[in-house]
């Protein structure tokens, strides 16, 4: 992968949290901090786009991610600028050419099961038959382990306020490269695809974690940034298990502690004997 040209792109850093008067069950007052949830507005050489309903902790990338994903933009070259403002809650993307067609391939949209609603533009299909993942990736189950215990351990919004999802993207060794949260799943995502695209990072020796359900638009997300494993705490759709083993990428599914379900690709998983004896013991 060879970025040619990297965006000029604001650097818009707001509050995450907010701080709320509550009363308990026993008629108690404390202050506690919710999740921030704030519109933005998203303009493609001065048309609008999309209006995403987000935490704000990293807009720029969540845009360019959004337009990655929803395959309007194919290289980072094509981009110019991204500006966040969040005093009229916009962002403001120029692009070099403008977007071929752009009113007639956003005319369609599929509503998807993430939560915020998220959706897609367009046959959320059409791409699955080209996207094709490197067929000798291989992930050990000691870095599994070493994954699921970094994501228990790692400082998030999530613990201080809840209500939000959280996604990461790791090396193949199991190193943290990335943690993104927001009040959405698919908007985590797209921001990692939107870091990934700037760093110049290629997929296909990643491994994916979210703490939400494995569904179709994120398996085809994950497979179109090239990645070949998906984790989740949570489990899987029917259609992002077919659509995986399509691509045969592997999805674990309700990964927390040693445990962890294996629903597709599963010659990608190597097994290692003492880990396997471990969790035999402790059954």
């Amino acid at each position: 992968m060879t970025t040619m040209y990297r965006p000029r792109l604001s650097s818009s850093s707001i509050h995450l949290t907010q701080d709320v008067e509550v009363m308990d069950e026993r008629g108690r007052s404390s202050v506690i901090a919710i999740p921030a949830e704030r519109p933005l507005t998203v303009y493609v050489d001065k048309r609008e786009l999309v209006t995403l309903m987000t935490l704000g902790s990293n807009p720029e990338a969540l845009v360019l991610g959004y337009l990655r994903n929803q395959r309007l933009v194919r290289n980072l070259d094509e981009i110019m600028s991204v500006q966040v403002d969040w005093s009229v809650d916009a962002a403001a993307v120029t692009t070099r050419h403008g977007i071929a067609d752009i009113q007639e391939r956003t005319a369609k949209k599929v509503v998807t099961t993430g939560c915020g609603q998220g959706s897609v533009y367009g046959g959320l299909m059409d791409e699955v038959d080209t996207l094709v993942l490197p067929a000798d990736a291989k992930l050990k189950q000691s870095v599994l382990y070493r994954i699921v215990e970094t994501i228990r351990t790692q400082q998030s919004v999530y613990k201080r306020a809840g209500s939000v999802h959280g996604c990461a993207l790791f090396s193949d060794s199991g190193e943290l490269l990335y943690f993104i949260e927001d009040v959405g799943r698919h908007n985590a995502v797209d921001a990692i695809a939107g870091l990934m695209w700037l760093d110049d990072i290629a997929g296909g020796d990643k491994i994916f974690y979210t703490t939400g359900r494995l569904t179709s638009e994120m398996v085809i997300k994950g497979a179109q940034m090239g990645i070949p494993f998906l984790l989740s705490r949570s489990g899987t759709t029917q259609m992002g298990h077919m659509v995986a083993q399509k691509l045969e990428m592997a999805l674990l599914a309700r990964c927390s502690g040693k445990h962890f379900l294996l629903l597709s690709a599963k010659h990608r998983l190597i097994y290692e004997p003492h880990l396997i004896d471990a969790a035999l013991k402790l059954a």
